[in-house]
């Protein structure tokens, strides 16, 4: 392999290593705002959904969060699906004297599963999904609902805070992860769709709502809906939920590749309805999603041209240079914060999205989940 060639793939892998967080960002930046066009009139009535699984330590906070809102909207109908838990986590809910409307799984049955069940039975106009430890402050169901007045919106994403950012390097990456998400998503919304919720908090007209197997993430297949359906997704910074971070590697490592291995699978049971995407759309889910589940490989791609362009210039180059990152990654692995164990979450991130996302294109997916003990 010539050194030309082994430059170009260099270069490659590090334009696409960086596209989503560098260049994705300027393009967005560069296309024109979408203004929402909003009609008066009353606001829509709203149904509130979240699933659980062994959740009782995050009940306590989480029902008394919820009481709140129901004092401040009396109408919003509340529903939450038990997914055989056994801490007690569906009695703790069922003892709130009616505060929620509890349906209890037969066991095992996947977060989709739970949700397509808690979508049946609400009312709402609108249907809001949140997860069992995530909560909302005490305006958000004001703001959100006040976007579905444009009639063009079918959908309206929240913003998530994290808690505990400081608490670890595993939390710091994974709270400066999720602010340029936040920030990506903001721009998204301004020109047109946020490609994709996840399931912390977002929302969509009833009416949208699809059928999809057990098998997908139902927060971005049910989010998908409101594009394909030719209504907006936007992203309202006003609606804010607050979550604990995930604070050791191996939670962190796990959740990412049960999220990478569905998403991978879900893109393939979306696969004919992205294709029919208006152009703009299809450069904003490439940019975001795709170019991200190969990170790891440009990463690799780039470490053996970057190391086979250091063997042809000087062995001696090599040998430092591979010594150098040996010892950055063992002292990161050491170390509990720090910029050198910041950057081995960032690669233990990259590389939890790979191997998940390889073992879904093996014909492998999750369709259960249990909450990070150390969250």
């Amino acid at each position: 392999m010539t050194d030309l060639l082994l430059g170009a793939l260099l270069l490659v892998s590090l334009v696409a290593v960086l596209w989503p967080f560098l260049f994705y960002p300027l393009i967005l930046r560069a296309l024109p705002t979408r203004p929402e066009t909003p009609v008066p009139g009353p606001p829509p009535s709203a149904s509130l959904l979240f699933c659980a699984y062994n959740e009782a330590d995050a009940m306590p906070e989480k029902l008394a969060n919820l009481a709140m809102l129901k004092r401040r909207y009396p109408t919003l109908e509340l529903l939450a699906f038990d997914d055989g838990s056994s801490d007690g986590t569906g009695d703790l809910i069922a003892a709130q004297d009616g505060l929620v409307t509890l349906i209890r799984g037969p066991g095992r049955s996947g977060k989709a599963h739970g949700m397509k069940q808690l979508a049946a039975r609400a009312r709402g106009d609108i249907l809001i999904f949140t997860d069992a430890n995530v909560l909302l402050d005490a305006d958000a169901i004001d703001h959100l609902l006040a976007r579905y007045a444009d009639p063009d919106v079918g959908g309206v994403l929240g913003s998530l805070h994290y808690i505990g950012a400081d608490e670890s390097a595993t939390a710091s990456v994974g709270s400066l992860y999720w602010r340029i998400e936040e920030r990506l998503k903001d721009e998204e919304s301004r020109t047109g769709n946020v490609l994709g919720a996840d399931g912390s908090i977002f929302s969509i007209r009833r009416s949208l709502y699809p059928d999809f197997p057990d098998s997908v993430l139902d927060d971005l297949t049910v989010s998908m809906a409101v594009i394909f359906a030719g209504k907006r997704l936007v992203k309202a910074k006003d609606v804010i939920a607050r979550e604990r971070l995930v604070t050791a590697r191996k939670d962190e490592y796990r959740r990412k590749v049960r999220i990478a291995a569905r998403a991978w699978h879900t893109h393939g049971h979306l696969l004919p309805q992205l294709r029919q995407m208006a152009a703009v759309d299809r450069f904003k889910y490439a940019s975001r999603k795709i170019v991200r589940w190969f990170g790891g490989l440009f990463i690799l791609t780039g470490a053996v041209a970057a190391g086979a362009l250091a063997m042809r210039f000087s062995p001696t180059l090599y040998m430092v240079g591979g010594l150098s990152v040996a010892l950055v990654i063992w002292l990161g692995i050491r170390m509990k914060s720090g910029p050198f164990a910041a950057l081995v979450d960032v690669l233990i991130a990259y590389a939890a999205t790979l191997q998940g996302v390889l073992r879904a294109m093996s014909g492998r997916t999750v369709t259960t989940w249990n909450p990070a003990k150390s969250r």
